[in-house]
């Protein structure tokens, strides 16, 4: 069997056209559907086949990922009208990078195994840097068998790809992903404003701790935007309040309180509420300026 597939891809924004365009790159017959056809002609040019539909795409596809903001979105794409499920033959397979609630993502799984397709959700974390460098980390749930099946297309994207287990599970790995993002992004706009307060710059103490054990890649990126009050989106911040909603509405369901995510989801609502939605999600460290 070749190790060369046609692959359907939808979801061609910041994340979505980079991580396609390696997959094109790597040899992969890419098939390429977006609502606004403009939005295709970037990877159009590198060689991928524009579409009418995602059901044109997904013709005689083995592989067919989705990329997009939330989880109606997905569901149209998978399962609507002009959808990958129109198509896709017995025995391929769906992969969804988008973050959507994992009840979703099992449900999504179970209709599309009525038609002996499988399903993996594998949200990601990167944002737009990791999906241009080819660095994304990829949380999946699903069967093993299809998780072996895409992971080389996982290596070609991302640096990392685990399996956590079964249909949903990559999400709830996302939700926690998403909280601890939050929470240590509420950490480091407190503790620095506290610096500031005491006289001591920001941007000394972030290099002295950096080393240590508060060093982290939130320490290493965010951290520097919050300094430099430089928004400039690497994940956008009305995308991760969706995030976080959806992590606080799986803690709710299994009973747990999350109230380090009830604070991000707060101030993220604040800094929206004042404009800076298409900023970094970081920006949510401006709900405590004075």
């Amino acid at each position: 069997m070749s190790d060369k597939h046609v692959i359907a891809y939808v979801g061609l924004g910041i994340m979505g056209r980079p991580a396609a365009s390696h997959l094109l790159r790597a040899g992969h017959e890419l098939r390429v559907y977006a609502r606004r056809p403009e939005a295709m002609e970037p990877l159009a040019e590198l060689g991928a086949t524009p579409c009418k539909s995602a059901a044109e795409a997904a013709e005689g596809a083995r592989f067919a990922f989705t990329n997009v903001s939330d989880t109606p979105d997905v569901e149209e794409v998978v399962l609507g009208p002009g959808g990958y499920a129109e198509s896709l033959a017995a025995g391929s397979v769906v992969v969804d990078m988008s973050t959507i609630a994992p009840q979703a993502a099992r449900d999504i799984a179970a209709a599309l195994a009525a038609k002996d397709v499988a399903f993996i959700d594998a949200p990601v974390s990167g944002g737009q840097a990791g999906a241009e460098a080819g660095t994304l980390a990829f949380m999946c749930g699903g069967a093993e068998e299809a998780f072996a099946a895409a992971s080389p297309l996982f290596e070609i994207m991302g640096s990392s790809h685990v399996l956590v287990g079964g249909s949903g599970a990559g999400q709830v790995a996302k939700c926690v992903n998403q909280i601890l993002i939050g929470a240590t992004v509420d950490a480091v706009a407190e503790s620095f404003k506290m610096a500031r307060r005491l006289g001591v710059e920001p941007a000394k103490v972030r290099e002295a701790i950096a080393g240590g054990f508060a060093g982290s890649k939130v320490l290493e990126v965010h951290a520097k935007r919050i300094i430099e009050d430089d928004y400039v989106p690497g994940f956008k911040a009305r995308l991760h309040l969706k995030d976080i909603k959806i992590a606080i509405e799986a803690a709710r369901g299994c009973g747990v309180e999350v109230p380090s995510a009830e604070e991000f989801r707060a101030r993220l609502e604040k800094v929206i509420g004042q404009g800076h939605g298409e900023d970094d999600s970081s920006v949510a460290a401006k709900a405590l300026d004075d």
